[in-house]
């Protein structure tokens, strides 16, 4: 199902729907600040699990990012000392996922090899709506294969060709972005530029 939903004035009763199908165990393809990404609530076990079939993944090999509509779920999910949160709140919302010690709340699955997970607070109406209706966070991972040369595909429409039949709604926030989040591994000292991306730091 392909919905249009503003991407800078969001229609209340749309992120509702949105919102209760990922309560209700869906998946879904959204805008964020940088590409288009597949999401699910983050206590749904029914929806992670389709979240891996459709990427084709094990957990100990998904690297799923954590998305928070604001640093408050922080110290819920992560170890962060106080430098670090303040490079985060320097830099979010925004363009980033930075990688954080896993705190002992997290779910041996959601975590990586490392102990860590990546976190994001997207710049984006859109996602912020929906996080604030569905009241725990997301699990996110961007549509393009870890194997495929292709860009990162820009159009909602093809992208609703291309997955709608694997997930329960396609959001159409107009056009995506081509380049994704930057990675900043907080784990290591000095911090690890993983992958250079949208975000530039502060």
């Amino acid at each position: 199902m392909l919905l249009h939903i503003h991407p800078t004035n969001p229609n209340a009763r749309e992120v509702a729907q949105v919102a209760c199908t990922l309560q209700q165990d869906g998946v879904i393809i959204c805008p964020t600040d940088t590409v288009y990404a597949f999401m699910c609530a983050l206590n749904s076990k029914k929806a992670y699990e389709t979240l891996l079939r459709i990427k084709g993944v094990k957990s100990k090999d998904a690297n799923f990012s954590f998305v928070f509509p604001n640093l408050s779920y922080l110290a819920d999910y992560a170890k962060v000392d106080n430098p670090t949160f303040k490079v985060l709140k320097q830099n979010l919302p925004g363009a980033f996922t930075f990688i954080l010690k896993a705190s002992g709340k997290v779910p041996d699955k959601l975590q990586n090899r490392r102990k860590s997970i990546g976190v994001r607070i997207p710049n984006s109406r859109i996602v912020v709506a929906l996080l604030e209706q569905l009241g725990c966070p997301l699990l996110t991972t961007s549509t393009k294969s870890p194997d495929e040369v292709l860009e990162y595909i820009t159009d909602p429409a093809e992208l609703d060709e291309r997955y709608g039949k694997l997930v329960d709604i396609v959001i159409d926030g107009g056009a995506g972005g081509n380049v994704p989040s930057t990675i900043i591994d907080c784990t290591v000292q000095p911090y690890e530029l993983v992958r250079e991306g949208a975000g530039v730091l502060i």
